[in-house]
């Protein structure tokens, strides 16, 4: 196979993050995709906001890039094929996750460091670590944009059921295949700790395991002492303050 020079690595860089027109070779103007991106951003956090360079500048900022990217996903139409986002809507997602992380993936500490800017009031780190669990699916110790975009699409256009499953994987810590009051009080507290101290109405130090009480004792239904997928699931549907967090996130994107 005919080795990629570098005009044509940097095309293909141009046209999987939807910043290069094939047909006119100028870069992308929409500002639908602008919008896209905040509000994907404000939703969940995946990358620095840092400025780096852009792809569409001078030479010197094409070769920067080409140097950092450590990671290049797959193709945007398999991505297509895997997950329930349009190309252009992931061409968007693309754009923001390179532009703010220019190795193609995020380790642990900088995913705690960044979600830390979004709740400066109170701690996020125990809850960042145990949601970057939840879309390191390989166990790698870095989320690239696959795992993202895979996580985010069942997050934001997966079924009810889809959501839920998703949910529950973070929720059951040890992955064991059930939900021990231990673990839903260790996610509830890391919630706690994220809202911070200040918030309005002030929460209570104990107000973490009141909750976690409630909820268990609905959702434990053969009171075995654990909550399985199916005792999970049925127990959220017949939730109407669940289902209507669910909806939420239907028109995010």
């Amino acid at each position: 196979m005919k080795p990629k020079n570098r005009d044509q690595s940097l095309s293909d860089s141009r046209e999987l993050d939807g910043s290069y027109d094939q047909l006119t070779g100028n870069p992308s103007t929409s500002q639908s995709k602008k919008t896209i991106k905040q509000r994907f951003l404000k939703l969940l956090p995946c990358c620095n906001p840092s400025v780096t360079p852009s792809i569409s500048q001078n030479s010197v900022e094409d070769d920067f890039e080409l140097s950092t990217v450590c990671h290049r996903p797959e193709s945007m139409d398999k991505l297509e094929e895997q997950t329930k986002f349009t190309k252009k809507e992931l061409q968007v997602l693309y754009r923001g996750f390179k532009n703010e992380c220019p190795s193609g993936v995020v380790n642990e500490e900088n995913f705690k460091n960044i979600y830390s800017q979004f709740f400066p009031q109170g701690d996020s780190s125990m809850y960042a670590h145990f949601l970057f669990e939840a879309f390191d699916t390989d166990k790698n110790g870095s989320v690239s944009f696959e795992d993202f975009v895979f996580g985010l699409s069942i997050i934001l256009r997966g079924t009810i059921n889809d959501r839920l499953n998703w949910a529950f994987n973070l929720y059951d810590l040890n992955k064991d295949g059930c939900i021990t009051k231990e673990e839903m009080l260790d996610i509830m507290k890391s919630i706690y700790d994220m809202m911070g101290k200040y918030t309005y109405p002030t929460m209570m130090d104990d107000a973490p395991r009141e909750h976690v009480e409630s909820f268990f004792q609905k959702m434990d239904q053969n009171r075995d002492g654990v909550v399985t997928i199916d005792e999970f699931i049925d127990s959220c549907k017949k939730d109407e303050n669940i289902m209507q967090s669910m909806q939420l996130f239907d028109n995010v994107i």
